[in-house]
C-alpha cells in the first residue's frame, strides 16, 4: 500500500542521513569474515587443511609486525580521510549553505570509504589478537594475515576513489545535479506516473472534500501538536485506521515540510467529542524533527536549488551562471511535475468512507517557489531574467491543464514587470520582451492543441 511505501521511504532516508550506519554495517562483515578465515586457520593448525607454501608469512613475530603495520596504517588513513570529510563538510557549509550539508552526510561514497577503512583496522585487529603460544606451538592465522593484505590493497584502491569522489562532489554543477536527481525521485514517489490519466478525472469528487472540511469548521474539534518541529512524515494509513476506529473524519491542517509548533492546532476532528481518542493516536502517526526531509516534501528540494541560486546572486559571491544552472534545472523538474496528476488529498477506509483529509499538493506553490526568490534576488540582471523567461516556455510544453498555465504566465508578467523596472539598457530589455512574447506563443500553441516541432506529446493533453 502507498503508507507502508512512503513510511518506508522515509525511514530509507534517514538511515542515509547518516555516518555510521554503512560503517557499521561494514564492520559486522568484517567481524563475520574474520570468524571464517579464522575457523579456516584452525583448520590448518590442526591438521585439516594444509596451505600452499606462498599463503604462509613466516612465524608469530612476523605475522605480529605485519598486522601491526597494516592497523598502524589504515588508522592513520582514517584520520586523514574523517579530516578530508569535515575539510569538505566545512566549504559545502559555506559556499552551498548549512542545509546542504545533509546531502554531503547522506553521500553513499563518503559512508563506504569511511567504512572500508575502519572495517580493515577492525580486521587487523582481532587477526592480531589471534596470534597465541600454545602447547603445539604459535598459532598463527596465516589465512587471516592473507586476507588482511588482501583488504590493505583494496582500501589503496578505495582511497584514491575517495580522492576523485570528493574532488567531484564539491563541484557546483555536480551538488546541483545530485540535488536535481533528488527533485526527480521525490516527485516520483509523491507523484506517480501510474496517477496520469488523459481526461485529468479524480477517482474523487472535488466537492466532497470542501463538504466534509466545511462540516469540520462547524462542529469539529482542534487537536493540537505535541511536539514542535518540522513535520517530516504522515503516515495516512494509520490516520485512515484511527479514523475509522473512532468513527471520525480527521482533516489535516499542515503537510510535511511545514513547521509545526506544539500547543497548536495540528489537526481538526470532526464530530468534536472524539478529539480527545484522536489525539492520543494521532501522534503516533506523524514525525517531527528539526529539519526538512524529502520523503513526501518534494518543495524541500526545490528551496535547496533556490537557495543555491540566491547566494549565487549575492553582490557577495556574484556568480550568475551558478544561478543559470539553477534555474535550468528547476525547469526541468516543473517539466516533470506537471505532466502528473494531483490528487485532492482524500483518503478513505476500506468501506469508501472518507476518512483523512489533506491539503491539497500545490502545482501553483511548487512553481512561485521555483521563481520568486530568483526573480526577486535577480532584478535588475539581464540574463537571470531572460533565463527563467526561457524555462517558463519549457515548463509551458508540459502543461496538462489551463490553471497550470495560467500561473506560469503570472509568473512571466512578473518577470517582465520586474524587468522594465530595474533593466536600464533598451536592448536587453527587448531582449527579455521577446522572450515573453515567445511565452505566449507557445501558450497560444499548447492551448489550441498545436505545439512545436519535438514538443511532448503531454503537452496536448486537455
Amino acid at each position: 500500500m502507498d503508507g507502508p511505501v512512503r513510511l518506508s521511504a522515509w525511514r530509507r532516508e534517514n538511515l542515509r542521513t547518516t555516518l555510521w550506519l554503512v560503517p557499521a554495517v561494514l564492520v559486522l562483515l568484517a567481524g563475520a569474515l574474520f570468524v571464517l578465515t579464522y575457523a579456516l586457520d584452525r583448520a590448518v593448525y590442526r591438521g585439516d587443511l594444509t596451505l600452499p607454501s606462498w599463503v604462509t608469512v613466516g612465524g608469530a613475530d612476523a605475522g605480529r609486525q605485519v598486522l601491526s603495520a597494516i592497523a598502524a596504517a589504515v588508522i592513520t588513513v582514517v584520520g586523514v580521510v574523517f579530516s578530508i570529510t569535515i575539510l569538505s563538510l566545512t566549504l559545502a557549509s559555506q559556499q552551498f549553505g548549512p542545509r546542504m550539508l545533509r546531502n554531503f552526510i547522506r553521500d553513499f561514497g563518503t559512508q563506504f570509504t569511511l567504512g572500508t577503512f575502519v572495517a580493515t583496522f577492525v580486521y587487523a585487529v582481532l587477526a592480531l589478537g589471534s596470534i597465541t603460544s600454545e602447547r603445539r606451538g604459535d598459532f598463527v592465522p596465516h589465512i587471516s594475515i592473507g586476507v588482511a593484505l588482501a583488504l590493505l590493497l583494496g582500501d589503496l584502491i578505495v582511497l584514491i576513489y575517495f580522492i576523485h569522489h570528493i574532488a567531484r562532489s564539491i563541484q557546483l554543477p555536480e551538488v546541483i545535479a545530485g540535488i536535481a536527481r533528488d527533485l526527480g525521485h521525490a516527485i516520483d514517489a509523491q507523484f506517480p506516473v501510474k496517477a496520469v490519466q488523459r481526461g485529468g478525472l479524480s477517482t474523487s469528487s472535488p466537492a466532497e472534500p470542501e463538504v466534509v472540511s466545511h462540516r469540520s469548521i462547524a462542529d469539529g474539534a482542534i487537536v493540537p501538536a505535541k511536539t514542535s518541529g518540522y513535520l517530516q512524515f504522515v503516515g495516512h494509513d494509520h490516520l485512515v485506521a484511527i479514523a475509522k476506529s473512532t468513527d471520525t473524519v480527521i482533516e489535516l491542517l499542515h503537510r510535511p515540510g511545514h513547521f509545526v509548533t506544539a500547543g497548536l492546532p495540528l489537526a481538526r476532528v470532526w464530530p468534536g467529542d472524539a478529539a480527545p481518542a484522536v489525539f492520543a493516536a494521532l501522534d503516533r502517526a506523524h514525525v517531527t524533527g528539526p529539519h526538512r526531509t524529502l520523503a513526501q516534501d518534494p518543495t524541500f528540494a526545490i528551496d535547496q536549488l533556490v537557495e543555491i541560486a540566491i547566494r549565487a546572486l549575492s553582490p557577495a559571491v556574484n556568480d550568475t551562471f551558478t544561478a543559470l544552472t539553477c534555474i535550468d534545472w528547476l525547469a526541468d523538474g516543473l517539466c516533470k511535475v506537471s505532466t502528473r496528476h494531483f490528487s485532492e488529498g482524500v483518503f478513505r477506509d476500506d468501506s469508501g468512507v472518507v476518512r483523512v483529509i489533506e491539503l491539497d499538493p500545490s502545482y501553483s506553490r511548487m512553481v512561485n517557489r521555483s521563481y520568486d526568490k530568483i526573480r526577486q534576488s535577480g532584478r535588475g540582471m539581464p540574463a537571470v531574467m531572460i533565463r527563467q523567461m526561457d524555462s517558463l516556455t519549457k515548463v509551458l510544453e508540459y502543461t496538462t491543464d489551463p490553471e497550470q498555465r495560467a500561473v506560469l504566465v503570472r509568473q512571466a508578467d512578473m518577470i517582465l514587470r520586474a524587468s522594465e523596472l530595474s533593466i536600464a539598457e533598451p536592448e536587453d530589455l527587448g531582449d527579455v520582451r521577446s522572450r515573453y512574447e515567445a511565452v505566449l506563443a507557445t501558450l497560444a500553441l499548447v492551448s489550441t492543441g498545436a505545439r512545436h516541432p519535438g514538443a511532448p506529446e503531454v503537452g496536448l493533453r486537455q
